[in-house]
């Protein structure tokens, strides 16, 4: 849950499944796949080749309408050989499973794209490494990041009206712009008919901060660059960091050559209300680095903008000539899953 992350230093290995029978990945089985899988069944393997892995609850809170539903669905799923899956031993609890591409649904999604699963840079072991990764927990707190705001879009407030436009994977983010900066993720969000995009540093309060710090004078490279000013959020896990990084946050940019081709917000974690049904990065939890003369409040994330008056509106992916490289080979799947549809072979939705 995004207000109570697993730390790494929580985690012990994973533990051992139970066998169970799966198809073998032949011709004759990837065109069964043809027809067994459902518009939503191929988000999810772009998603888990986008994002490397998702929890049982992050692929339910992202595309199912329960946990019964997308727990029965991951189970088919696997036993096709479409996904792998793993259990990570936690010392205290017991983790969710974790889902990682396997090879059937490579396959799958190499053929759509009209490519080799070599050019499709996907290898089984590589896809299956990352239970054994010490950033495991970072990478599946980012991804939690993102899948509260994909959950609070999909349950909006009475009359509200929000959506995931853009989420890049820090690998996809690093093809890009990783001269000058290496982000978590990159993101853009839309809510009441005011978009932000921006850069997410999240930090898991094991990085020192110095570190954090240093990196504004690459997002000030980029900018220059680039001549476009994108927002950095930076997510810390509680207030008394949050107030430790701002001071030197401000006071590293304060040092920029130009301190507002870099705006920065920062949030903690423990802000969000824990009781909340949907509790979510889109809540009133930023406060802007500089707010420009005006009284320092916390902003919903779609707020932020109007701390910035000089942030022109986010170029889309249209104007910009295309977002994606043909070098990036599989383009980044959109952060919303599909409408529903009904599953040919078991008809669940």
């Amino acid at each position: 849950m995004i207000t109570n992350p697993t730390r790494q230093r929580a985690l012990r290995g994973h533990k051992p499944t139970r066998p169970t029978v799966r198809n073998a990945n032949t011709v004759e089985h990837q065109g069964l796949l043809a027809w067994r899988l459902t518009p939503r069944d191929r988000w999810i393997i772009r998603m888990l080749h986008e994002h490397r892995v998702l929890t049982a609850h992050q692929i339910t809170a992202l595309a199912f309408p329960s946990f019964r539903s997308g727990r029965m669905r991951l189970r088919e799923l696997f036993q096709w050989g479409v996904v792998d899956r793993f259990q990570p031993f936690v010392s205290v609890g017991t983790a969710p499973m974790h889902y990682v591409l396997a090879p059937a649904g490579a396959a799958v999604l190499a053929a759509e794209d009209g490519l080799d699963v070599k050019e499709l840079g996907y290898r089984h072991d590589r896809a299956f490494g990352v239970a054994h990764s010490l950033r495991l927990a970072h990478i599946v707190g980012v991804n939690e990041w993102f899948t509260a705001l994909v959950d609070h879009a999909r349950h909006p407030s009475p009359g509200e009206h929000a959506t995931l436009d853009a989420w890049w994977a820090e690998a996809r983010c690093a093809r890009h712009f990783g001269d000058l900066i290496k982000p978590d993720a990159y993101g853009r969000w839309t809510a009441q008919g005011q978009t932000v995009e921006f850069f997410l540093e999240y930090d898991f309060g094991t990085e020192v901060l110095g570190k954090l710090t240093g990196k504004l004078t690459g997002y000030a490279a980029l900018a220059e660059a680039t001549g476009i000013t994108t927002p950095l959020l930076v997510w810390l896990p509680t207030s008394r960091r949050e107030a430790t990084a701002r001071r030197l946050l401000h006071r590293a940019w304060r040092e920029l050559d130009d301190p507002d081709s870099v705006p920065v917000a920062t949030a903690a974690a423990e802000l969000l209300n824990p009781t909340a049904e949907h509790p979510s990065p889109a809540d009133e939890v930023w406060l802007p680095l500089d707010n420009h003369g005006a009284t320092p409040a916390r902003r919903a994330l779609h707020q932020l903008l109007t701390a910035w008056p000089h942030v022109p509106p986010p170029v889309t992916d249209d104007e910009q000539g295309g977002a994606d490289s043909l070098a990036l080979m599989a383009p980044a799947p959109a952060p919303m899953p599909p409408a529903t549809s009904r599953g040919p072979s078991t008809g669940r939705r």
